[in-house]
């Protein structure tokens, strides 16, 4: 008996292959289920080049088997829940979900049909998948194998087909005729359970879902929706922001530098966000010296490669280096009144309409400054001192 019926897997734009990304069918598509029953594992399969090893340590292990109805259309649909569903298994907490260590396991029913007939083809399985990828190879082969066929007038039969990775081909293992062929019968020493009351106490413990955080991000944090589902599509990196953005004043600030400068940086290093060295309060600190100017973009970069390589706290960096900005509005004022003083030219030229000569009034009140003023702040007072 199923544990559970109907529900679905939302797929978004993510979990689609990267080379598919900007060609989705069906935007937005939820897949629905069947049922959700469970099993019991026999053994692990291990194939080789020539031959086949089984680890029979895993019999007796319960399997969840995951159903769906027949709605998926392309591999790329494929590749796209299942990389979905490993994302709801994670966030529950259920599994790590990795195919290549078994934990995560798919059989495809491929049928194909023409476009004006209504009812399915023949119903053929494949199995002997070990990633996600893996899926997505061997139904485009599995698809093209059936339509070729048909278009030479073969009849389809239902079978099961192994995945043959290395040669990137699928091949018969048996043939069956219907379900009775796998000789299913209830189990005796299982009773019935009245499952209603269960119920309350399940839906309670259902963390936030992959779905629902992504729209949170965006309405709580005024994020993209695109950079919602790139924070959302990991959990580690989830919670990281979170933390990263608990007393932010601009949460989008601190998101564009987890997606930008710490994730080139986390790859370049070969590390996974848990192994980063900058604590998500440290980087809130970063984007807050420049958000307030005290330091500027450029300056924050060099500020977070230094923290990233030591560990480092931003403030800290700061002062031992002296790079502080300069951003009280009074001393630049004067700045850049000495500067307008001793460089009359530029600034007649800039009066004339030849509004590229505040760029070396600019270039003055920097270099008076030893390099620390502001030089957003220092152009505007500029501007509005030759304006006036």
């Amino acid at each position: 008996m199923p544990l559970c019926t109907n529900g679905s897997v939302p797929l978004h734009d993510l979990a689609y292959p990267k080379d598919a990304q900007k060609n989705i069918a069906t935007t937005d598509k939820e897949v629905h289920l069947v049922r959700i029953h469970l099993e019991e594992d026999v053994a692990k399969s291990f194939h080789f080049e020539n031959r086949t090893g089984i680890d029979f340590n895993r019999a007796g292990t319960p399997l969840m088997e995951i159903v769906t109805q027949p709605e998926i259309s392309s591999p790329e649909e494929a590749f796209a829940f299942l990389t979905s569903l490993k994302q709801i298994l994670i966030y529950g907490e259920v599994s790590d979900a990795d195919m290549e260590k078994g934990q995560l396991r798919c059989d495809c029913n491929v049928s194909v049909r023409a476009q004006k007939e209504a009812e399915l083809g023949a119903k053929i399985e494949i199995k002997n998948m070990n990633s996600i990828s893996g899926v997505r190879r061997a139904l485009a082969y599995e698809i093209d194998r059936q339509i070729n066929s048909l278009e030479r007038g073969e009849k389809l039969e239902q079978e099961t087909r192994g995945w043959d990775d290395g040669a990137g081909e699928t091949f018969l293992m048996r043939t069956k005729e219907s379900a009775h062929d796998y000789r299913y019968f209830p189990d005796p020493d299982l009773v019935p359970v009245k499952s209603e009351v269960l119920l309350a106490d399940a839906r309670a413990r259902v963390p936030e879902l992959p779905k629902a955080k992504r729209t949170r991000f965006v309405d709580q944090y005024q994020v993209s929706p695109y950079d919602a589902s790139v924070l959302a599509n990991d959990l580690d990196l989830a919670r990281y922001f979170e933390a990263a953005v608990k007393g932010a004043k601009k949460p989008k600030n601190v998101a564009n530098w987890i997606l930008n400068d710490l994730q080139n940086a986390l790859s370049t290093a070969g590390k996974a966000i848990n192994d980063c060295p900058i604590p998500p309060e440290a980087l809130d600190e970063l984007v807050n010296l420049v958000d307030s100017g005290k330091i500027s973009g450029k300056q924050g970069k060099d500020v977070f490669a230094e923290m990233f390589a030591s560990g480092r706290g931003a403030a800290a960096i700061v002062r031992e280096k002296g790079i502080e900005q300069l951003s009280d509005a009074s001393v630049i004022d004067e700045l850049c009144d000495q500067v307008i003083a001793a460089n009359p030219k530029p600034a007649a030229d800039f009066k004339a309409g030849h509004v590229a000569s505040i760029n070396f009034l600019k270039g003055q009140v920097m270099k008076l400054s030893n390099g620390k003023a502001n030089p957003q702040l220092a152009g505007e007072i500029l501007e509005k001192k030759l304006k006036s």
